[in-house]
């Protein structure tokens, strides 16, 4: 069966790999597969220490027990470092109430909706 690795070792950078694993391969094994066909795995150098590294497949956070289906997409996942929420805030209270989302294009002497 066929499977898609991907990784990104940094922003705008994305290594893919096309993977053919045995039928009931786990992500373990994907991984093992993936280590032993690139010389530059994600885990590898150039991966900062203190974020950690998780694997999904197709979106989904997945142990390494996991077994893949043919045509899975692996891909790893990091933390998030800043709360969605949080920045969305924090960016509206920068800008102000008048200048940000659906009152930006506002005309001039228009009346105040409601």
């Amino acid at each position: 069966m066929k499977v898609s690795v991907l990784w990104s070792m940094g922003p705008r950078s994305t290594e893919h790999v096309e993977l053919e694993l045995p039928e009931g391969a786990t992500v373990e094994s994907a991984l093992t597969a993936l280590a032993q066909s690139t010389s530059n795995p994600p885990w590898g150098e150039g991966l900062p220490t203190d974020t950690p590294l998780n694997w999904s497949v197709w979106g989904r956070a997945v142990s390494l027990d996991t077994r893949l289906r043919p045509g899975d997409r692996l891909a790893t996942t990091r933390a998030l470092r800043v709360d969605p929420k949080v920045a969305r805030r924090e960016r509206f209270r920068k800008q102000g109430a008048k200048t940000a989302g659906l009152f930006q294009n506002r005309r001039p002497g228009a009346k105040p909706g409601y």
